[in-house]
């Protein structure tokens, strides 16, 4: 499958993107790692509060990405929106209005996997970026698609049961397309 635009294109989109939004990397930045803070230490409202996180992040990529930025290269970005929009609207039903989603801390290779899925996320992305000679503002950051698409499964791996697996399908299908 041909891409409808240059590897150049894309990160320009990057570069007016971080640019257009600034600071809004910082807070959504902070809203990730609050939602750690609560997977540490877990209070009753955490689930709720972690998966309204998760709905703002992909109703933010949604808006603020896809349908402000990505596009003006790539006709397909509307679909994307939408489809980060359902995303958003699923994690709210279920998390946010339904209590449907709750977070503990687990180990053995689901919690690894979580730690390590959330941790690649704010930390190994943005480096790998950075030794692959990418600079700001033309860079990934933060509360782009594929970064806040890892934070989420990481997260996912965190949900207790009883989980609706419905909540995986967008970030699994935005896997496979991204």
């Amino acid at each position: 499958m041909k891409i409808p635009f240059t590897v150049e294109q894309f990160f320009e989109v990057f570069a007016r993107y971080n640019e257009g939004v600034w600071p809004t990397q910082i807070i959504l930045s902070g809203l990730a790692l609050a939602a750690v803070v609560l997977l540490y230490h877990a209070r009753p409202f955490s689930g709720r509060v972690i998966t309204a996180v998760l709905s703002f992040l992909w109703g933010w990529v949604a808006i603020a990405y896809h349908f402000a930025f990505f596009t003006s290269i790539n006709p397909a970005a509307r679909l994307f929106g939408a489809l980060f929009l359902v995303g958003s609207l699923w994690f709210a039903w279920e998390g946010v209005i339904n209590g449907r989603l709750q977070f503990r801390l687990t180990g053995g290779i689901r919690g690894g996997a979580g730690v390590l899925l959330v941790v690649f996320s704010l930390i190994v992305y943005p480096l790998l970026g950075h030794l692959l000679g990418h600079r700001y503002p033309a860079v990934p950051t933060f509360g782009l698609p594929c970064p806040t698409t890892i934070f989420t499964l990481g997260f996912l791996l965190f949900a207790a049961a009883p989980l609706p697996r419905s909540v995986f399908v967008v970030p699994l299908l935005w896997s496979a397309i991204g």
